[in-house]
């Protein structure tokens, strides 16, 4: 029996499969976009909320950027130029206020869920506790704090799902060699998943700067003071508290000296701007109706 000669392929060949290949990623990549547009959203003083469920959200997040709009969020959004571009780069933007529960329902669109940045952390541990492909470094707190955070999280979750973590120093975000290293440290760990807790908009404005600069990790969220609340060092508010949409008088009550101006000052004009919405919504649908 005559034996078959395998031939080398011609370079043509390779340019064939080359392009099959473009266009194999293009095609993935253009899916990936358009289920994303297709995502059913909130729109919220010029914000549009992804209006998930935790199971849905859960089960649907597999890479990308996660931010937790707030009222306070939304504010700053008002005026900041640079926080305006990091959340337009944001892959998921999911609720983190029980006031902008009441607000999607005022406007006729109600959300489905909250999933503030503080419940997010536990949540994602919860779900990806046996999968051994999500590894966790923290990045935040003051000196100690995402150290014990981490300790926390893996005693409760019987392994190591949180594999390094790191409290920054005061201003680091200004400092280019401490935040080279900062992310040296976390390309080293061969962490998959970046919790960033220092504060809005400092969490954000970091993750959109040098997400690119770390290859290896999937997933980013911005979970603010969730690792003060894993480490022990901040008590949360009762549950009916955060149900009634009061977490942030609970947060005032504990930290007034530095709260009371983002929630007595800064956050007020929100109810004004609501309001305004409300009303160009109602004026639109009334003219709408006399065509």
């Amino acid at each position: 029996m005559d034996q078959q000669i395998l031939q080398r392929p011609s370079p043509s060949d390779y340019k064939r499969l080359f392009r099959v290949a473009v266009l194999t990623s293009a095609a993935a990549g253009m899916l990936e976009r358009q289920r994303a547009r297709l995502r059913e959203q909130v729109e919220i003083l010029g914000v549009e909320i992804d209006n998930v469920s935790q199971r849905q959200f859960l089960s649907e997040l597999t890479k990308g950027v996660i931010f937790t709009p707030n009222v306070d969020h939304l504010m700053k959004l008002q005026e900041d130029a640079a926080f305006r571009e990091a959340y337009r780069q944001a892959d998921y933007k999911i609720c983190d206020s029980q006031i902008l529960m009441y607000a999607s329902k005022l406007l006729g669109k109600p959300l489905k869920a909250k999933i503030s940045g503080s419940d997010l952390l536990p949540l994602f541990c919860t779900y990806h506790n046996n999968n051994p492909d999500i590894i966790i470094f923290l990045l935040g707190g003051a000196q100690g704090v995402a150290k014990q955070a981490q300790a926390n999280i893996n005693a409760k979750f019987g392994r190591d799902i949180v594999i390094a973590a790191h409290s920054p120093s005061f201003g680091f975000e200004k400092n280019e060699a401490e935040c080279q290293s900062i992310i040296n440290t976390i390309n080293a760990s061969g962490a998959t998943v970046l919790a960033v807790g220092v504060g809005a908009p400092k969490q954000e404005l970091w993750i959109a700067k040098y997400r690119s600069q770390m290859p290896g990790v999937k997933i980013f969220m911005a979970v603010g003071a969730a690792l003060d609340f894993e480490a022990g060092n901040k008590p949360r508010a009762p549950r009916f508290w955060s149900e009634l949409g009061l977490e942030w008088l609970y947060r005032l009550i504990s930290e007034p000296r530095r709260l009371w101006k983002r929630y007595l000052l800064d956050d007020l004009p929100f109810f004004k701007l609501l309001l305004k919405q409300k009303l160009q919504q109602y004026s639109k649908k009334r003219n709408c109706q006399r065509r």
